[in-house]
């Protein structure tokens, strides 16, 4: 169980809408860093260990600004993310280069920044050298297939997953690798995304330690670099606990005692590229009430939209909605809460049992601290949100601003008409 709690009175709220009308996203970053330092104090036991802040999760800089005085490094997957990374301050091996269908320019930035590449397919050997000088670090990401039972619902059972390799190429691409010139290997694997079960976890660092042993004994080969991925859940419903790091590290020391130890690979970087879990739950829509609709159903519809959080729409997901100064007020009423775009599934609630709602109402949709604004998009020509942090004080200020008319149509030429 979690209490749904908020960083912020309704007060506070009306205050911080003076200046920053809705719809925006606001981020608790006490809460951030907090968390992020519980997560990387249980792997305390770890001689090295890195969280890689998935940077597709919440891209902005002063996010991973924030992240990084916390020691976080940074996993990307695309160039302006990886110059992201280059005007913050981080580079060589603090960032994790993660890519499919990756152009070699993409690359060519990663290696330039000294990041560990994470190759995605085996064809990528032949592209890169192709290209130019290989680096002398490489990782090889791990697709077990029907080995493993099941995925989940968001990346897929992972012989259906268009991810990694199978385990004959991984053996395949290190030999290569290293007949390349390659000294120095890492593992990877994402098998399951926001995950809450810590034994599936658990079962995902036993995997890969029984990998890098097997690539030890067949190949002579000491994998240097294991990277979990970021599959770490977030418990959007109320009903739904927080991952125990405590526990989480507890099992995955065991197994790397049982599994690790005995083969000599003591001097591994162990990690994980966690997004969603760092700054899921401390992120906000706030969003007002501005018409409501009563024909087959009740609607509320509000300021924001699905151009503003996609995953409701998108995965069907769930998302614990706040009506502010009304939050002991009786759930009487059973509403769709929607947005304005012309799609069906624009909705951030189906059916959801809620005090009554009038126009000008605050909601507050909770945690999209991470795929909440990245995922935007301007289909139907809407703008995207601003982004604020809330700082210790309560005070806040704009590290985006929203979108105008004019962005929308900056890339348009006028010119012949």
């Amino acid at each position: 169980m979690n209490e749904k709690k908020l960083p912020f009175s309704e007060a506070q709220i009306r205050e911080i809408i003076k200046s920053h009308p809705t719809p925006f996203h606001i981020y608790d970053e006490d809460a951030i860093a907090a968390n992020v330092r519980k997560l990387i104090n249980a792997f305390a036991w770890v001689p090295d260990f890195k969280e890689y802040f998935a940077v597709k999760a919440t891209p902005n800089p002063y996010i991973m600004k924030l992240l990084k005085a916390e020691g976080v490094g940074a996993d990307c997957s695309s160039l302006p993310e990886l110059m992201l990374c280059e005007k913050v301050g981080i580079s060589g091996h603090d960032i994790v280069f993660s890519a499919n269908d990756t152009p070699y320019a993409e690359f060519a930035k990663a290696m330039e920044l000294g990041a560990l590449i994470n190759l995605d397919d085996i064809t990528m050997i032949d592209f890169l050298a192709e290209n130019g000088p290989l680096p002398e670090w490489i990782c090889l990401r791990y697709n077990p297939g029907p080995l493993l039972k099941s995925g989940n619902d968001i990346i897929g059972k992972p012989e259906e997953a268009k991810y990694g390799m199978t385990r004959e190429q991984i053996f395949e691409a290190v030999s290569g690798l290293r007949k390349k010139g390659v000294r120095h290997f890492g593992l990877h694997t994402m098998v399951v995304s926001n995950e809450l079960d810590v034994k599936g976890l658990i079962n995902t660092a036993r995997m890969m330690f029984e990998l890098a042993v097997e690539v030890q004994t067949k190949l002579g080969v000491a994998v240097e670099f294991l990277d979990f991925g970021g599959g770490i859940g977030v418990p959007y419903r109320p009903e739904e606990s927080f991952v125990d790091y405590d526990v989480l590290s507890g099992g995955i020391k065991e197994q790397y005692e049982k599994i690790m130890l005995p083969a000599g690979l003591d001097a591994v970087r162990l990690s994980f590229e966690c997004g969603r879990a760092v700054t899921g739950p401390y992120g906000y829509l706030v969003t007002t009430a501005i018409h409501h609709k009563d024909i087959w159903k009740q609607y509320i519809g509000t300021d924001a939209s699905m151009a503003d959080l996609m995953r409701p729409g998108m995965y069907g997901a769930y998302h614990h909605l706040t009506v502010m100064g009304k939050e002991n007020a009786p759930a009487d009423h059973v509403y769709d809460v929607t947005g304005s775009l012309c799609e069906n599934c624009d909705k951030f609630a189906v059916d959801r049992r809620l005090p009554k709602i009038t126009e000008g109402d605050i909601l507050v949709i909770h945690d999209t601290g991470a795929h909440g604004h990245s995922m935007g998009f301007n289909y139907n020509g809407k703008l995207r949100s601003a982004e604020l942090p809330l700082h210790k004080d309560g005070s806040v200020t704009q590290i985006r601003r929203p979108e105008t008319v004019e962005d929308l149509f900056a890339t348009l030429d006028f010119s012949d008409l």
